[in-house]
């Protein structure tokens, strides 16, 4: 019973929390919602306590005009609109906000706090709106009295920076001294304007009175250096690269493509028209045309030079060309007359034929280019920038055609340097093979093993292959190659064979006589050298060796590393 008490008062408990918590947690978040709404409807009432009606006021005592009339009542009928009109149907909204908090009905009120909030945010903009409109009038003499101050300041600094230098306007300074006095002028009408409050002219006057000073401030900055580079840089420019032009085209130099004279026309026409238009202050592109005329002569300067850098680069790769060109000509015409030659001793392929002949055309064309290049330089038909480009591009072909000549030069007198060295293999496997003979023939060798005379007529024979192939008519070196190869090998492993077999006898022959001290003692030595003895006979040396070490290893124990190292060290 207890127990049960207890979990029903735990229950309660709970149940008591969880209420107070549901109900705290709405409290605050209606109160929240309630502060949103008195937010707005703060916002709504700052929107009509905009210091429309006072700018309206001072409006109203400013009109003297239709013009000025018919903006007065447009401004008040739009504020009229907004106070009678659109701020009331915002009130009622508000109202309908607070009707669905007393309902709980917090998912409409929310959206209706949104809805709430861009009318009032869009009700500001217009009213904002409006009394920037208002203030761009009634603001508008204190701020062009301000502006005409600035403007006046400026003048003076320009007028002052002008008359300081006046000389250095030249026949223009009447034309300045016109725009000066429309600008003072304009100063004058500004303050009749401002005596009759025509507000709309002040605006227009004080644009105008700006413009104009930009183009003063312009005119007065820039004028000096248009004179300057009309009247002597331009002109210098002109003199200068026409005696350069005169003096290059005496020297045979080919400028045709450069248009200096017709350029230079143009140029004077393009001063004329610019100096007619700065006489009436027009400077619009005048700066930009001015400094693009003199990178043009500027770049004539580097044109000039580069002509005469191309002519010595040109003249000096002519001569270094031509004796490669000679060499390469020369190198192509041997190889051709030594080709049916060829053909007849060696056994060439129809590629290498064919290259040789695309090369030698090619060396040909070369050629002709050459003496075209050579005529052109003779008749001066072109420029030189344009003659060493084509040089170069000579040039690189003949690399190209020296790097494939390499080649063939290389393939074809490795045929003749493999030839000759085919038949000097020949005298030395002759000589080796010879040796070998003499060198069995000085040893009393009891009885030579059957693979020596194998391996020896192996050897012979090719020998005798080589011999086909040297005197066959064309040779194939790549056959030839392999015979010499395999002979060598065939003539080296005969030797090499004797060489073993004289060895084995002259080590059993030594081994034996030092055997026969230890005759008598034992009878297994006895027996030992007499067994070694019949088998050198018999050809057996290497078997008859080692039979008669091992008879003296049992008086001489360690004899047969004794006898081994005293070989090693005879060899």
């Amino acid at each position: 019973m207890k127990d049960i008490l207890l979990y029903v008062t735990v229950y309660i408990v709970v149940i008591s929390i969880l209420v107070g918590i549901f109900l705290l947690k709405n409290a605050r978040r209606k109160k929240k919602l309630k502060d949103k709404i008195s937010e707005l409807e703060k916002e709504k009432n700052l929107v009509i306590s905009a210091p429309i009606l006072s700018e309206l006021g001072k409006v109203e005592s400013l009109v003297k005009d239709d013009k000025l009339k018919v903006k007065y009542t447009e401004w008040q009928d739009k504020f009229e609109n907004i106070r009678k009109n659109e701020l009331p149907k915002i009130s009622d909204m508000i109202l309908d906000a607070d009707g669905l908090l007393e309902k709980k009905n917090y998912k409409e009120l929310r959206a209706k706090l949104v809805e709430i909030e861009l009318d009032i945010y869009r009700l500001k903009e217009r009213t904002n709106g409006i009394l920037s409109e208002i203030q761009g009038l009634t603001l508008s003499e204190e701020k062009n009295r301000e502006r005409i101050v600035e403007l006046k300041s400026k003048y003076r600094e320009i007028k002052s920076e002008y008359e300081k230098n006046k000389e250095s306007y030249g026949s223009v300074t009447n034309q300045i001294d016109l725009e000066f006095e429309s600008i003072e002028k304009r100063f004058s009408e500004f303050e009749i304007a401002m005596d009759n409050k025509d507000y709309d002219e002040i605006n227009y006057i004080v644009k105008g009175i700006d413009e104009m000073i930009d183009h003063a401030d312009y005119v007065v900055k820039e004028i000096p250096a248009i004179i300057i580079m009309c009247n002597e840089l331009i002109p210098n420019k002109i003199s200068d690269i026409s005696n350069l032009y005169i003096e290059m085209t005496r020297n045979m130099y080919q400028l045709d493509y450069l248009n200096v004279e017709y350029n230079i026309e143009e140029t004077n026409k393009k001063i004329k028209d610019i100096t007619d238009r700065v006489k009436v202050l027009n400077l619009e592109d005048v700066v930009f045309e001015l400094k693009t005329i003199l990178n043009y002569f500027d770049s004539l300067y580097t044109d000039f030079e580069n002509e005469k850098m191309s002519k010595k680069k040109f003249d000096s790769n002519m001569k270094s060309f031509k004796t490669k060109l000679t060499k390469t000509d020369k190198v192509v015409k041997n190889i051709k007359s030594q080709i049916n030659e060829l053909k007849t001793n060696y056994e060439l392929s129809t590629e290498n034929i064919e290259r040789i002949e695309i090369i030698d055309k090619e060396v040909t064309n070369i050629k002709n280019s050459y003496n075209e290049l050579t005529d052109y330089s003779k008749n001066h038909t072109f420029p030189y920038t344009k003659l060493i480009k084509e040089l170069d591009l000579l040039i690189i072909k003949l690399s190209k055609i020296d790097e494939n000549l390499d080649y063939d030069v290389h393939t074809i007198g490795s045929m003749k340097d493999d030839e000759a060295r085919a038949r000097e293999q020949l005298d030395n496997i002759k000589k080796l093979i010879k040796k070998t003979k003499n060198r069995i023939r000085c040893y009393n060798i009891p009885v030579i093993p059957n693979n020596y005379y194998v391996e020896l007529n192996d050897a012979n024979d090719a020998i005798k292959e080589i011999n086909k192939e040297l005197n066959r008519k064309p040779i194939t070196i790549e056959v030839l190659n392999i015979r010499v190869d395999t002979a060598r090998d065939l003539a080296f492993k005969v030797y090499n064979t004797v060489n073993g077999l004289i060895k084995s006898v002259m080590m059993a022959e030594e081994t034996m006589v030092y055997g026969n001290r230890y005759r008598g003692i034992k009878s297994q030595v006895d027996q030992g050298l007499d067994k070694a003895e019949s088998l050198f006979m018999e050809g057996e040396y290497k078997k008859s060796l080692e039979l008669t070490m091992n008879s003296i290893e049992y008086i001489e124990p360690g004899i047969h590393n004794k006898l081994l190292k005293v070989f090693e060290e005879k060899e």
